[in-house]
């Protein structure tokens, strides 16, 4: 007979507080499996269970081992015979062995057998009795004891005596992700102690089990190695449920989205009536924001606003506020307080102004107006809380301070925008450079001395394994700071290569942080068009801030810097691998996909926190030394390049409402304020705008391109294909040069033409000869410009097949599945790789 512990179906309240209510649900949904009290095993006979465990496959290889075994079994079976209880399992709790330091228990059975049989045992006489009692399932102990003793022959003989074919699966695996005998070890170890504990066998793991297991490594910082290795292969071989998650991390990294009523609970707010009034007013509210924005608003009124006011006027309960109170908040409201490090260590508090006080108090203002309103609408409900709004609409007024964020973010765009060449330059040199490096010392062996790009290290010899990781250190580095001088050319390689696509990839789309470690394979698609049927990559940016998606025209250079991405995170079966990723604003896990901004972290593909991407940038723009206005160091933040771009955009000949599309931008006033232009370019290009306007575009100008106006803006492109290449004037522009094509520095020869193009040169060369033969100066003047610019174009084609030959195909996935993936005049079609 099996008795069983019940536990409660619902995680506690203060469970639910810890871990939020994402979370809470997500372990609610994958419990541990039920813990029972009692099972056959442990409620077996002494004899019975002697016998069972001195047969297969409880027996080893070697005979003496096996009568080690059979010897430790009856003597730990002797010793617990003696404690109380019914069963076995109830026998060992009753030991309190589990509570005694590593090893302190196997002096209870010693001591126990001097004062009875007055024979002194050894550890390995009784070592191996328990062992054989854990994988025969007669006593299970707890995870943290089992961690806390961790046992080299624990996974071995759990693999040989529970579960041959359930470790079997797991060693293939493992294999099959080439997962490195260190990590397969500890795996293998975490899944014997779930067995240990909770019995069964492999396929009888469920997701709560790992979790469970998961907090008993911290609770004992038993947390050595890759610690959720062993939950990716039990993923892996497919014992879990379908739904369950893809990482572990879901149940531990990320708090979750909170309630309303969490979100406010959080301050402590005295007075019952006005806590619950905020919770009301924001579910109100929460249809219309996003997460983050609701967080916010919850933050200013529970936090900055009313919990303020308690601490200040203990009692109060009323939003109607008298004057001298609401001007103490105010005067309050404008600085805050933060405690700073000073270089001795020392702290010490500094008061400043508030940034974002004007926000505030417009957060402020709107709660007021909206009680007003609703009130209205709704007096029973809303009625008793209407009141004078302590902010005016002039305090309110954030037009000021609008104008100076503006011109403050213009001037750094200014300052900015010059030096974007000298940092593409050096972070191209710098992945270039740290990529010859790597090569060379990996080519290299321990001990021995490389040279490489004018640096000569030498790759030093480690007593251990270092994994994947590849070292080196100066030849003239001091013998005492050795380890100090070794350089882990592994991690430099790595910085310096998402340092560079970082920026390229950024400066060429302009595209928010965000949106930018969510890019995926599944992101690269193709536009037919339809006349033509000529092919177009197009980057599909995924919705984020505005929750709308839209397309990016993928430029040659773009997608030189994509497939050299999708180049470094294929595996060896050149396949992206999926990773899930948990998204800190909305604090929901993603579900998994193919990002192109991953990494290896252990044996684990995760995706790359914005907060890596911005370090790496920032280490970049370190390297080329330059300062600021003030000499200081000169700073860059990923939405520098995203104002770069549309400010660069605009300047040469963008219509603003297309770049509006581009930028995802929901009102163009968002898009013209990212503008950093000077005042002469300003007038210079308005005036110009509203020539071209008048004379070929209609009235209404700043709205939303039709069908037909899209096509029309697509239909250019059409018409820029010429007899040697392709015309790059901007949309919507006459050509400046009157079709003198050779002359022109727009047009961008195709290579396939090339013998056209030696054609043309040879006439010109022939035109040239005669006209000097016969003093025709003028016609030689123009036949020679005419010849340079040939020459030239012979040029950038050579350069564009050197660079084409070297180019890698990226690997476009096939998305029959997916609706909307690319469009075509017929029908919506993905493209494939054949």
């Amino acid at each position: 007979m099996t008795t069983v512990e019940h536990s409660p179906p619902v995680l506690k309240t203060a469970q639910r507080a810890r871990f939020g209510e994402a979370q809470s649900a997500l372990r609610e949904k994958f419990p541990a499996r039920t813990r029972v009290v009692s099972w056959p095993a442990t409620q077996a006979s002494r004899d019975e269970v002697v016998c069972r465990l001195a047969q297969h496959p409880f027996t080893a290889q070697n005979v003496a081992t096996t009568r080690s075994r059979c010897r430790g079994v009856r003597f730990v079976l002797a010793w617990l015979e003696a404690q109380p209880g019914v069963t076995w399992q109830e026998r060992w709790a009753s030991t309190g062995a589990e509570s005694l330091p590593k090893e302190g228990w196997l002096d209870l059975p010693r001591q126990w057998f001097i004062r009875t049989e007055g024979v002194v045992l050894r550890d390995s006489q009784l070592s191996p009795g328990l062992l054989m009692l854990i994988c025969g399932d007669v006593i299970r102990p707890t995870s943290a004891w089992l961690l806390s003793r961790t046992s080299q022959h624990l996974a071995r003989a759990m693999a040989s005596a529970r579960d041959p074919e359930g470790f079997e699966r797991l060693g293939t695996q493992a294999a099959s992700d080439k997962v490195p005998s260190a990590v397969l070890r500890i795996a293998r170890h975490r899944v014997s102690v779930i067995l240990a504990r909770n019995g069964g066998s492999i396929s009888d793991i469920t997701v709560g089990d790992c979790v469970e297991i998961l907090e008993a490594q911290d609770a004992t910082h038993a947390a050595t190695g890759d610690r959720t290795a062993f939950y990716r292969l039990l993923h892996r071989t497919g014992i879990f449920p379908p739904d369950a998650p893809s990482t572990i991390r879901a149940f531990t990294g990320g708090q979750g989205q909170l309630s309303v009523a969490e979100m406010i609970d959080r301050y402590q707010i005295a007075c019952k009536a006005v806590r619950d009034l905020l919770v009301d007013y924001l579910c109100e509210r929460q249809p219309a924001l996003d997460y983050t924005s609701l967080a916010a608003v919850s933050r200013v009124l529970g936090s900055l606003f009313w919990k303020d006011l308690e601490t200040h006027h203990p009692g109060i309960d009323s939003l109607r506020l008298p004057p001298e109170v609401a001007s103490a908040w105010k005067t309050r409201h404008r600085t805050k307080t933060t405690t700073v490090r000073r270089a001795d260590g020392s702290t010490a508090s500094v008061t400043s102004p508030r940034e974002s006080a004007r926000s505030d108090l417009t957060t402020v203002r709107a709660l007021y107006l909206d009680l007003a309103q609703w009130a209205a609408e709704d007096p029973a409900r809303w009625g008793s809380w209407a009141a004078p709004s302590p902010v005016t609409s002039a305090e309110a007024n954030q037009k000021k301070h609008q104008r100076r964020v503006k011109a403050k973010m213009d001037q750094r765009t200014r300052d900015r925008l010059p030096v974007l060449p000298l940092l593409v330059s050096t972070s191209q040199r710098n992945r270039l450079q740290a990529a010859a490096v790597l090569t060379a010392a990996r080519q290299a062996e321990p001990g021995t001395i490389f040279t490489v790009d004018g640096q000569t290290l030498i790759r030093p010899v480690l007593k251990s394994a270092s994994g994947a990781k590849i070292w080196a250190q100066e030849l003239d580095a001091p013998r005492t700071a050795v380890r100090a001088a070794r350089r882990d050319l592994t991690h430099e390689d790595h910085k310096a290569f998402w340092a560079w696509a970082a920026i390229e990839v950024l400066r060429h789309t302009g595209i928010r942080i965000e949106e930018l470690c969510e890019l995926s394979h599944h992101s690269l698609i193709q536009y037919r068009l339809p006349t033509t049927g000529e092919l177009v990559p197009l980057l599909q940016i995924a919705p984020s801030k505005t929750d709308q998606e839209r397309l990016i025209l993928v430029t040659p250079e773009l997608a030189d810097v994509l497939s050299r991405i999708i180049m470094r995170v294929r595996d060896s079966n050149n396949i992206v691998a999926s990773v899930a990723v948990y998204d800190p604003h909305e604090r929901v896990w993603n579900p998994p996909m193919p990002l192109l901004f991953q990494h290896r972290i252990g044996t684990e593909n995760r995706a790359m926190h914005p907060a890596c991407i911005r370090t790496y940038i920032a280490q970049a723009l370190a390297s080329t030394g330059l300062t600021d206005a003030s000499g200081e160091r000169l700073t860059m933040q990923p939405h520098d390049f995203r104002r770069i771009f549309i400010t660069d955009a605009v300047m040469n000949g963008m219509p603003p409402h297309i770049a509006q599309l581009v930028a995802g931008h929901r009102v163009i006033d968002t898009t013209m304020g990212y503008l950093a232009v000077y005042p002469r370019e300003v007038i210079e290009a308005h005036r110009a705008f509203i020539a071209r306007r008048r004379a070929s575009r209609p009235s209404e100008e700043y709205r939303t391109p039709t069908d037909e106006e899209w096509d029309s803006f697509l239909g250019h492109f059409e018409k820029r294909k010429l007899s040697i290449g392709t015309c790059g004037r901007a949309f919507s522009t006459p050509c400046i040069h009157e079709h003198a094509c050779l002359r022109c520095a727009m047009l961008r020869p195709d290579p396939a033409e090339r013998p056209r193009l030696i054609e043309i040169r040879d006439n010109l060369i022939d035109r040239i000869a005669e006209a000097k033969r016969e003093s025709w100066l003028g016609e030689v003047e123009g036949l020679e410009t005419s010849l340079a610019g040939a020459n030239d174009k012979l040029v950038q084609m050579d350069a564009a097949t050197a660079r084409t030959a070297s180019a890698v195909d990226l690997g476009m996935p096939t998305f029959n599945q997916i609706a909307g993936r690319a469009t075509d005049s017929r029908r919506s079609t993905p493209f494939s790789t054949s």
